[in-house]
């Protein structure tokens, strides 16, 4: 029996198929039929425990939601702290946690005056960025890039891939274009009839695999934005709070934006939270209609007061610190494994703790990932490139725990090739 206070399970097989009766039978059985029968259980910093009891160092981290750990203590802490004093909140007024973290953010960004819009959560966010960037332009096209994810909202799912759009309907091509990443020529085309409200996207593309931006690409997108009177939305949501070494990684390529999205991590994975950054060219509406956008759930009080320390742990000198030693670990370490097994882990995408591993096969990051389930690790495929892996460690792994990742790894790829091996037979 597996009682858990405000509810029970006979066993996990129970709790599998209410799963699929209750909630997702196909998302359920997907994992089902990948071999990978993950039911969370306990879960602490991270370490996932699954119903039987397998340990998992967690290098998915749900996105970054829990880039500072599962019930961090600090965070969970300061949640039941703040707990004394705050709740949620009221969203038609003034409020006093709302007003604070808006204040910080506004230090964490290079334009200013900067307003925060809250959503609560990511895909709302970047709903209140692109409806933000139509006032402000008053034009309706969006650009994003070939294979992008921003969400699955009613605004974001229309700038990413059609997988996503089309089964609801909502794929708009006449108002969402799409281009190649990394493909300047495609951008400038795009923008070059001065239509456009914005381009959208994510400093690094997560879902596509974590594909780097080539030299200068960032700055040159942004310069014919500038160009073309179009807004620059940087979808921080995987990339920002300090995993690619900087808090915001758009600043690491020397980008300013018009404005900025975060949510996932910026609420330590204890209270949904989405923030959007604008500029005071961007946002124009706030001071036009205040209530022209309204979220009863987004910027809570109490989620606003863990971001706050979400916020200051991440710009900690000790873990920025911690973050370029265990990226130069992973650099080495993951670049000694491919010289032993090149003829199937053939690329490594990599800045700071953000990685992209490529495998020689078109469902190959599949396969790594149930080998690594196997041998006590959690990393997830990319889902529009299963040849990926996304590789994800927290920003506070020791160098303990960084060595254990990486021999783990090491252990798993015989049995990512014996899987592999396995499915081209049955294929």
């Amino acid at each position: 029996m597996f009682d858990y206070g405000f509810f029970k399970y006979a066993s996990k097989a129970e709790m599998i198929e209410k799963s699929k009766t209750y909630w997702n039978p196909g998302k359920t059985q997907f994992w089902q039929d990948l071999g990978v029968d993950l039911v969370i259980d306990k879960r602490e910093d991270y370490f996932l425990w699954d119903m039987s009891g397998h340990r998992l160092i967690d290098v998915h981290l749900n996105g970054g939601t829990y880039n500072l750990g599962h019930r961090n203590a600090e965070l969970v802490a300061t949640l039941k702290a703040g707990l004394d004093h705050f709740d949620m909140g009221n969203h038609h007024f003034p409020a006093l946690a709302r007003t604070a973290l808006a204040e910080v953010l506004a230090g964490t960004v290079p334009f200013s005056p900067c307003h925060t819009i809250y959503g609560s959560g990511g895909g709302e966010a970047i709903d209140i960025a692109l409806k933000t960037a139509r006032h402000a332009t008053k034009r309706r096209k969006i650009v994003s890039v070939i294979k992008a994810y921003h969400g699955h909202t009613g605004l974001a799912v229309c700038t990413g891939d059609d997988r996503f759009s089309k089964i609801f309907l909502a794929d708009r091509p006449d108002e969402f274009i799409q281009v190649p990443f990394n493909d300047l020529g495609a951008m400038e085309a795009a923008l070059a009839g001065g239509d456009v409200a914005a381009v959208i996207m994510e400093t690094i593309p997560a879902t596509y695999g974590f594909p780097m931006p080539a030299q200068g690409y960032l700055p040159a997108v942004k310069a014919l934005c500038e160009r073309f009177g179009s807004l620059y939305i940087c979808d921080e949501v995987q990339t920002g709070l300090m995993r690619t070494g900087t808090l915001w990684g758009i600043t690491g390529y020397g980008v300013e934006p018009d404005i900025l999205v975060s949510a996932k991590g910026i609420g330590g994975g204890l209270y949904p939270l989405g923030v959007v950054l604008v500029s005071d060219k961007a946002g124009g509406w706030l001071n036009e209609d205040g209530f022209a956008h309204m979220s009863t759930g987004g910027g809570g009080e109490i989620g606003c007061i863990v971001a706050l320390k979400v916020l200051e742990i991440c710009q900690r000198p000790e873990v920025v610190a911690n973050v370029a030693a265990a990226s130069a670990a992973f650099d080495a370490g993951l670049a000694d494994i491919r010289t032993r097994h090149g003829d199937f882990f053939t690329g490594i995408r990599k800045r700071g703790l953000i990685m992209g591993l490529e495998f020689d096969h078109p469902e190959g990051a599949k396969f790594v990932s149930r080998a690594l389930y196997e041998n006590g690790i959690w990393a997830i495929f990319s889902s529009l490139d299963p040849r990926v892996l996304q590789f994800k460690p927290g920003v506070l792994a020791s160098p303990g725990l960084v060595t254990e990742i990486l021999e783990r790894f090491e252990a798993a790829m015989p049995r990512a090739k014996e899987i592999m091996q396995a499915a081209k037979k049955a294929a």
